[in-house]
């Protein structure tokens, strides 16, 4: 399952944008995320494959909550968001089944489609950059940050960010992220928030057992209890923000997701109208 979205923002900035179609048109975000679809059927030789797009910034359904989610992003330059369909296009062309709504991001397109796989007795890998996804890895998913060739399984989660990957979500919660805009508890920090969690397990249980915090043996444990009492609607409002869903529109089919290859009918009359040839 392939988060597309940081394939083709890392393809438009890194290639020029004179590369272009017939009609002068830049389709350099096109042109390098076929190239790492190409690479990644080659690399891995998939049975299934699915890959799922962001369609808008501002539509989430957790904007509806919180209109201030992703708010401090810039939108996608107009070159690149011209492309955006293109590379719709492109991975069906070469065979991938296609995901993408208005109302739910790719994550949780990607969580949902997971989630169903795993109920049917499937593993998957997760093929992204996104560290929010870490909260879909377990014994059956593995994530795969293919532009670093790095994989991880549950323990190499625990590793890098100091939880299991049931935790992440909680992390967020009290951390914040501050690429997606996410509040968490202000004066909460990353290593607090882990031995937190360390201590407690959960989100819940933290505000459970909020009374123990100030016995806890860190600096200004006192000063933890109060953030936190002062600011349990945005640590709520936060994991909210941060938990992947797990029923967004889309189905996992086994049949839809078997990968075959590229499709010659629709890749020829495709990539003559993109200028980029047949693919080898």
């Amino acid at each position: 399952m392939v988060d597309a979205s940081p394939y083709i923002f890392r393809a438009y900035f890194a290639l020029p944008e004179s590369i272009t179609d017939p009609d002068g048109r830049p389709v350099n975000a096109v042109y390098g995320f076929k190239e790492f679809l190409l690479r990644l059927a080659g690399t891995e030789k998939p049975t299934h494959l699915g890959v799922a797009f962001d369609e808008s910034l501002t539509t989430s359904f957790r904007n509806e909550t919180y209109p201030a989610y992703k708010a401090q992003r810039d939108l996608p330059p107009a070159a690149l968001e011209a492309q955006l369909k293109d590379c719709r296009e492109v991975a069906a062309a070469l065979g991938a089944a296609v995901f993408s709504s208005h109302r739910y991001e790719a994550d949780d397109l990607i969580a949902t489609l997971v989630h169903q796989l795993d109920a049917q007795g499937h593993g998957a890998v997760v093929v992204t950059s996104d560290k929010d996804l870490a909260q879909l890895v377990s014994e059956h998913v593995t994530l795969h940050d293919f532009a670093r060739d790095t994989r991880y399984g549950p323990a190499d989660v625990e590793e890098k960010f100091g939880v299991r990957p049931d935790q992440i979500a909680d992390l967020l919660a009290l951390a914040g992220d501050s690429v997606d805009n996410i509040p968490g508890v202000k004066g909460i920090g990353r290593k607090t928030a882990v031995a937190l969690l360390g201590a407690f397990d959960h989100l819940d249980a933290v505000y459970a057992r909020l009374a123990e915090v100030g016995d806890l043996p860190l600096r200004g444990a006192a000063s933890i209890q109060r953030k936190l009492a002062e600011q349990r609607d945005a640590a709520f409002l936060s994991r909210r923000l941060s938990v992947v869903a797990r029923n967004a529109p889309a189905e996992a089919n086994l049949d839809e997701l078997r990968y075959e290859g590229a499709d010659a009918a629709l890749v020829g009359p495709l990539f003559e109208r993109l200028g980029f040839g047949r693919p080898e």
